[in-house]
């Protein structure tokens, strides 16, 4: 008998073979996906799956370390906030619930997670490279499963098989996601505001977010999905060296900055740290 844990059904379902297009279904020990065609994939123990054609390598993700430090942060609630905003999002609408959620570059799971505890009828799937984070988002939530796959390159996702796709301080590639979503799915994606973590940029000397980035985001996405409403959230938290040194590493920052760089900077900050949060909520629908 395996010792991996089922894989939910409706969530394999919206897979699709990375090498032929077909169907992928789950062996009954599920510790392979297969196709029709006879391809299969081998499950990890750590219970993700990979999805990458034949000779191909995804963009390097997320190191162990980087992973980690997500894993701490988000483990201690500081992106509740962040959380709630994107299942509002999700969410949100008169129509029937969502029943397939697709993160995109869903890192450890933890943000899926929080969404689908507000949505009992749903599955979830993270794609992401970086298997160091599949590991840990296949464990994120049981109605939820991981695969490390390359989010820029053609998606092993059927076509409009997904409810509502999401993206959390992630690239999009905007005519994959519109092949992938239902013809009445929603994209919501999650980008920082200019103020996000100010407190923290000349201390540490963190990257700027860029002023034209929701320009810059409409350009990704267009002309295959169209916007549909914005929100945004800005809480202020108040945090100590060790969650600071936790939230630079598990981001972009930790590529630019050494460990001992930060912790020297670190060491100057008076406790607790006054960190803003500041985020922007848009929703897209497909064009056409």
């Amino acid at each position: 008998m395996s010792a991996r844990p089922p894989l939910p059904g409706a969530a394999v379902a919206a897979l699709a073979c990375p090498v032929c297009g077909g169907p992928l279904a789950s062996a009954a020990d599920a510790a392979v996906l297969r196709c029709p065609a006879g391809h299969s994939f081998d499950r990890a123990r750590q219970g993700h799956v990979t999805l990458l054609p034949p000779g191909h390598r995804p963009p390097s993700g997320d190191s162990a370390e980087m992973v980690a430090d997500r894993m701490a942060f988000l483990a201690a609630g500081h992106y509740a906030g962040v959380s709630a905003a994107l299942a509002d999002a999700v969410l949100q609408g008169d129509g029937a619930p969502p029943e397939v959620l697709l993160d995109l570059g869903g890192g450890t799971g933890q943000h899926l997670a929080a969404v689908l505890a507000l949505a009992p009828g749903a599955v979830g799937v993270v794609l992401d490279s970086s298997p160091y984070a599949a590991r840990r988002a296949a464990r994120a939530h049981p109605r939820a499963m991981a695969v490390v796959a390359d989010t820029w390159a053609r998606l092993p996702v059927r076509d409009g098989a997904v409810d509502r796709a999401l993206v959390v301080f992630a690239p999009r590639n905007g005519a994959e996601i519109a092949r992938v979503l239902h013809p009445a799915g929603r994209l919501v994606v999650v980008t920082p505001a200019p103020d996000h973590l100010g407190e923290l940029v000349g201390p540490l000397g963190l990257l700027t977010v860029d002023p034209d980035k929701r320009a810059r985001l409409a350009a990704s996405l267009e002309p295959h999905l169209v916007p549909e409403s914005t929100t945004s959230r800005q809480e202020r938290l108040r945090l100590d060296r060790a969650a600071v040194a936790t939230l630079v590493g598990m981001g972009p920052h930790a590529r630019h900055l050494s460990r001992d760089d930060l912790a020297t900077r670190l060491g100057a900050l008076t406790e607790p740290v006054g960190v803003t949060v500041a985020v922007h909520v848009a929703t897209y629908r497909r064009a056409g």
